[in-house]
């Protein structure tokens, strides 16, 4: 089992940046492709982007290609994204998920490991 946390959600006025990190409790971390969803009220769960452990391979959505960024610290198993140019329409929960697929458009069916999630507000 895999267990997740994410942090680094908050408020921040558009233009601006955030960091999530998402640290996983597991001693298989490079087995998984790992992925950042994220969820604004009444809408439906959103792939944004995943990242392979594996080989480092990435998948960005079109809407945040170019202003957000997937890394991760296989040595703290840690995942992270990078969000600059922040919208208003970027406001949401934000999970990380864990799963064994490879990088691609993000299903959320995929995956089947994901933490509480982190809010990020921007404002406009």
């Amino acid at each position: 089992e895999v267990q997740l946390v994410e942090s680094g959600g908050g408020l921040v006025q558009a233009g601006g940046s955030l960091r999530l990190s998402c640290a996983a409790s597991t001693s298989t971390f490079d087995d998984y492709t790992i992925g950042w969803f994220r969820q604004a009220p009444g809408k439906e769960r959103e792939g944004v982007s995943c990242i392979s452990k594996s080989d480092g391979s990435t998948y960005y959505t079109d809407s945040v290609k170019g202003r957000f960024t997937i890394s991760s610290d296989s040595a703290k198993n840690m995942v992270y994204l990078q969000m600059n140019s922040l919208k208003a329409e970027d406001t949401a929960v934000y999970y990380c998920e864990a799963g064994v697929f490879g990088v691609g458009p993000l299903k959320p069916e995929e995956y089947d490991y994901w933490g509480q999630g982190t809010q990020v507000t921007g404002s406009a």
